[in-house]
């Protein structure tokens, strides 16, 4: 499932609660990249974590200090991560990337995610005149979250129409009304 935002004007901000701090990734952190997304099971072991964390951003490593943020709790461990990325190929055009956001699950629901999805949209913002992400459909949530922030569905497939479909039913979200029989 792709979505789409075609212009990065007029950006939500949220303030983070109070405690909560973001910064940027140093180098030497891919460790922390891959505790949070073992933590919330996108990958079974750190060897697989590290692996893809090389593949997709090791060619970039230079501009990751740029572009990964992590989410601090109150103690300074890092609970959750998103990186502006981009693609200046996705449909034929340059687009920035929201890429692998996540927060540790016992951190969730507690009004985190919004201010580190504004982060990187506006770090997207200073370097893209527009922005994509891919996600699936089990992430409803998630889903809803960033049809808030102006993303659209952008079908690439005729099983996305679907997927879609089944969204707009389990979300109710304006944004998806044309999706609704």
């Amino acid at each position: 499932m792709v979505m789409v935002r075609e212009e990065l004007t007029d950006l939500p901000a949220y303030p983070l609660p109070e405690g909560y701090r973001l910064r940027y990734y140093r180098d030497g952190e891919d460790h922390l990249w891959g505790e949070i997304e073992i933590a919330v099971a996108s990958f079974d072991s750190m060897d697989g974590a590290l692996e893809y964390f090389e593949s997709e951003f090791g060619p970039g490593r230079d501009r990751m200090e740029a572009r990964c943020h992590y989410l601090e709790d109150p103690n300074g461990q890092a609970i959750g991560t998103s990186t502006a990325w981009f693609n200046d190929a996705f449909n034929g055009r340059d687009y920035g990337r929201i890429h692998w956001i996540a927060i540790r699950p016992e951190y969730q629901g507690r009004g985190l995610a919004k201010p580190l999805l504004a982060a990187s949209l506006g770090r997207i913002a200073d370097f893209h005149d527009r922005a994509y992400l891919t996600t699936q459909t089990t992430s409803a949530r998630a889903i809803n979250l960033y049809l808030d922030f102006g993303f659209v569905p952008f079908e690439t497939t005729s099983r996305c129409a679907k997927g879609w479909t089944w969204l707009a039913s389990v979300l109710e979200h304006p944004s998806l009304a044309s999706y609704r029989g």
